[in-house]
């Protein structure tokens, strides 16, 4: 049953039962969230991978993209992964699209490569980690500006891969894919919420 401090994660397209199973692995509520009018159920919202642009369709017919926003004003943490990272910038390049424009940053799709490029990396967190992280990038995004008011809070190759600013978190990785729940942990404790594990 969902309550105040659930986890919703967005399932119009994309990996978002990796992040289902990563919650449920930490021992947090979550529920699947598809509609504007589920946004007053959950206390948290995870934006995850899979392809920006069939999104945004849904984001359009389904009124998500104003509940997003809503939701965001009201304060309620937001944490986006590869597609929900440019979903939630500012500025998106290669090519431009249109965005929800709630993180002061301007990012390229795709600048990785095509999916055979994907590759398992090495990053630095050194606030959230004291141990190199394993990071997992599938035609990945690669953050080209970052505002004043962003935190940059993971690096992979000189790149900014972790970013913050306020209530918003975003990863150019896939940290759903790997064993370690720390940054989910990290955007539970956003919502007020606590895991068990």
């Amino acid at each position: 049953m969902a309550n105040s401090h659930s986890i919703g994660i967005l399932a119009v397209q994309g990996d978002f039962g990796m992040h289902a199973r990563m919650l449920e692995c930490l021992g947090v509520a979550w529920r699947l969230v598809k509609h504007a009018s589920e946004f007053g159920e959950i206390g948290g919202l995870i934006m995850p991978g899979g392809e920006s642009t069939t999104m945004l369709k849904f984001f359009a017919d389904e009124d998500l993209g104003p509940a997003i926003k809503d939701f965001a004003a009201r304060g309620k943490p937001v944490f986006g992964t590869c597609a929900g990272v440019i979903l939630l910038a500012q500025e998106v390049l290669n090519p431009p699209q249109q965005s929800l424009g709630l993180l002061d940053i301007s990012i390229e799709r795709n600048a990785y490569g095509r999916q055979i490029d994907s590759s398992v990396q090495q990053g630095e967190c050194p606030e959230l980690f004291d141990h190199p992280v394993e990071m997992v990038f599938i035609r990945a995004p690669i953050i080209r500006r970052v505002g004043n008011g962003v935190k940059v809070l993971g690096r992979a190759n000189g790149l900014p891969v972790l970013v913050e600013q306020g209530n918003i978190l975003a990863a150019t990785f896939h940290p759903e894919l790997t064993e370690d729940g720390t940054i989910h942990r990290y955007f539970v404790k956003k919502t007020g919420g606590t895991s068990s594990k």
